[in-house]
Parts: C-alpha cells; sequence; structure tokens
C-alpha cells in the first residue's frame, strides 16, 4: 500500500474543475465513448466544464500518464508545455503554457495538486490555481482563477471510468466564440487524446 501510494502522489496532473461548481450539469456533447456537460458558475462569465469517459486501461497506468510532467502534453488539449515545480507529500506545484488563437494572447497557469486515493479504490486529484506562486512570464496572460479535478474509479477488470472537470477564470480578455469552443474542445480533446495513449499501453 505505501509503494502505490508513493506512486499514487508523485505525479502532476493537468491543467483543469471545481467540486463547488457544476450542480447543475448539462449534456452538450455525446461523442466517441466521450460526454461533456457544462454548468452556469455564480459570478463567472466562463461555464465550468465536465468530461466523461470510460479508458480500458488499470489506474497505475493512467496514473502514470499524468506522472510524465513534459510528455502530458501530448495529450492536453493546447498544451504548449508543462513542468513540475514542486512536491511535497500529497502536493505537487506545476507551471503550464498554453496555445491560443491570434490575436488573442497566450495563457499560462500555475497550480496546486492535491492526490488522494480513494476509498473505492480510485484516486481523486484536485487542482487550485495559485497565481502568484510565481511572477509573471512575459508574453503570457497568467489564469487567474483554477478549480478542478480528475476523478479515477475502477469499474469492471480493466476499466477505470475517468471524470475531468474544470472551472478557470482565464484572466485579460477573451472573445466569447472563444471562451464557448474551448469548453466542450478542452474536456473532449483531451479525454480523447488521454484514452488513446492510455489504451496503447
Amino acid at each position: 500500500m505505501a509503494l502505490f501510494t508513493r506512486l499514487l502522489v508523485a505525479g502532476v496532473t493537468v491543467l483543469a474543475v471545481s467540486t463547488a461548481h457544476g450542480q447543475d450539469w448539462n449534456l452538450v456533447k455525446d461523442e466517441a465513448g466521450i460526454k461533456v456537460y457544462l454548468s452556469d458558475v455564480k459570478g463567472s462569465e466562463y461555464k465550468a466544464y465536465r468530461g466523461v469517459t470510460t479508458v480500458k486501461a488499470d489506474l497505475p497506468t493512467l496514473l502514470k500518464l499524468q506522472n510524465d510532467v513534459a510528455g502530458s502534453c501530448a495529450w492536453i488539449h493546447e498544451c504548449k508545455m508543462q513542468k513540475m515545480l514542486k512536491h511535497e507529500g500529497d502536493k505537487t506545484w506545476t507551471y503550464a503554457q498554453f496555445n491560443t488563437p491570434w490575436p488573442v494572447t497566450p495563457r499560462d497557469s500555475v497550480m496546486e495538486v492535491t492526490t488522494r486515493q480513494d476509498a473505492n479504490g480510485g484516486a481523486t486529484r484536485v487542482m487550485h490555481g495559485v497565481p502568484d506562486y510565481l511572477p509573471p512570464e512575459k508574453g503570457f496572460v497568467r489564469v487567474s482563477e483554477l478549480e478542478g479535478r480528475w476523478v479515477f474509479t475502477p469499474k469492471k477488470a480493466g476499466e477505470v471510468e475517468v471524470v475531468y472537470e474544470v472551472h478557470t477564470e482565464p484572466g485579460g480578455s477573451v472573445p466569447s466564440w472563444l471562451a464557448n469552443k474551448f469548453v466542450v474542445d478542452a474536456p473532449f480533446n483531451t479525454l480523447k487524446n488521454y484514452r488513446e495513449l492510455a489504451e496503447k499501453k
């Protein structure tokens, strides 16, 4: 159990939701075995998103992909780069940069990620934005608020349900068309890429 726990907390998760948000999730996309839901967030112009899929892989495989901090940009939607800043106990601090279409300034984010093993044999990773952890980076707008989580729930042998939820305040000015597109594309593309890589392992 100690070895599994160390594996569980050894890595980093990705940009991304708030357990407090999303009281009323509305299904907006159901395609390729991935469901995407959106929810209004009180006091915010930006919706929270929730993606759900089932992956034919075991939990250690899924966590190993997330623990590969630099390699994770291969499957995170619009991720340019990501690196670990610090790891201490069950917490990890990460820095990530993201692509945006011209003329929108690219975004970056700093997150504190707390990982726990769940009683059902699964795992949860809770993400919390800490924008002041690092000084501003030239050429990027810092994501001002970020709350999210990944939830891994083992189902039948060799399958895990993966839930990916996020709400962000992207900072600066973001056109409504881009914000509306991102909240659907981000969970769908991230889970699609993640599942494909996991099932090849």
